[in-house]
């Protein structure tokens, strides 16, 4: 046997009860190297990356173009990793938020948002968030751990609807630019020919602005760019947004106007719009004049209301006069339509729930 295979096989012998390695989530430069260590031809890994992204299998027994003893060597150390949703909610209008338990007992949320014919899944990258945005459910949770690409990927994976996404947004829980190792790691094989083979321009990135995590997405990644705005004024973002002190609009903006969005790359700015805060044609206006000559678009967003949380969502004449004046000057502006609301719309809520319910449960036994 290979001396690596052999050395790999003993740890996993000597520890029977721990968890096995998922090979979901792993790279085709990760899976040669796993191949090579354990003794493998080198195009095993092209094989097993086509049976993981391409069929999407549920065992490593389902690889039947491996042989058996190849097989039961991966067996040994390595499953798929692939795990259901342990609950989800579906909404009247065919919204539907999946909740997934991590290995260490958290919970995350990913939403399946159907509309015509486009299919979105808006996925998390942490467990919790430490961007603490006062609108935000899940910043109101605090940061609990980052999400690997397998969890990443897994939100993929492993929902029902899995093959008839359109397209995938990181606007679940989390900041993906505070975890953006495992982040490039899953938009890399997300779009890569061995792996989903995706298109870029199916995927968005969100994001508060981390100066150091935007340059390195926009130097590595073709995919599209979403920066949460939600006031143009430094003072109040900070309010909403307490990354601003560090991460200032202002900057943010200087740093995109450095890169090229006139071709397939898009760039928009999210602004959830709140009744008396930042509605007003003041901050439109403000928001054109940040923005000039910049190549961007505007999502306006209605607010979802969470608890404890002072904020109203703007009425629809609002918005629309906010749109129509952004439109008219120059800002290209749409509308979000709302969706799921009667299922805990809002980001963060129903894993919220699903914590708060557990830790009741086990003060009470």
């Amino acid at each position: 046997l290979h001396k690596e295979y052999r050395r790999q096989r003993q740890m996993c012998i000597r520890d029977r009860d721990s968890t096995k390695a998922p090979l979901l989530g792993k790279t085709l430069d990760e899976l040669t190297q796993i191949v090579l260590d354990l003794g493998m031809p080198k195009f095993t890994a092209g094989q097993i990356a086509s049976w993981l992204y391409g069929r999407k299998v549920a065992s490593i027994d389902e690889m039947t173009n491996l042989s058996v003893k190849n097989r039961e060597r991966l067996k040994e150390c390595y499953e798929v990793g692939a795990t259901a949703p342990v609950h989800e909610m579906r909404s009247v209008d065919g919204t539907v938020k999946y909740l997934f338990r991590t290995p260490e007992g958290d919970y995350v949320e990913s939403v399946y948002i159907p509309d015509a014919d486009r299919a979105t899944l808006c996925v998390s990258s942490q467990v919790g968030c430490k961007m603490n945005c006062k609108f935000c459910m899940t910043g109101k949770q605090g940061y609990t751990n980052s999400l690997t690409a397998a969890q990443i990927l897994n939100q993929i994976y492993s929902i029902p609807e899995r093959d008839t996404l359109t397209n995938v947004v990181f606007m679940g829980m989390g900041e993906p630019f505070d975890n953006l190792d495992e982040v490039l790691r899953a938009l890399e094989i997300l779009t890569a020919s061995y792996g989903y083979a995706w298109s870029p321009k199916r995927i968005t990135v969100s994001s508060v602005g981390l100066r150091k995590g935007l340059r390195r997405f926009l130097d590595e990644s073709d995919c599209h760019l979403a920066i949460s705005l939600h006031s143009p004024f430094p003072a109040q973002r900070q309010e909403l947004m307490p990354a601003e002190k560090a991460f200032s609009i202002v900057e943010i903006v200087d740093i995109l106007r450095q890169y090229d969005f006139s071709k397939q790359r898009r760039l928009s700015f999210e602004y959830i719009v709140f009744k008396g805060v930042n509605d007003s044609l003041i901050y439109a206006k403000e928001l054109v004049r940040l923005l000039r000559g910049l190549d961007c678009r505007m999502n306006l967003i209605r607010f979802h209301a969470i608890p404890n949380v002072d904020l109203e969502g703007a009425d629809m004449e609002t918005m629309l006069a906010f749109r129509d004046y952004l439109t008219q000057h120059g800002l290209f502006a749409t509308i979000r339509a709302s969706r799921g609301e009667d299922i805990f719309a809002a980001c963060g809520m129903l894993s919220t729930a699903k914590q708060q319910a557990n830790k009741q449960n086990n003060e009470t036994v």
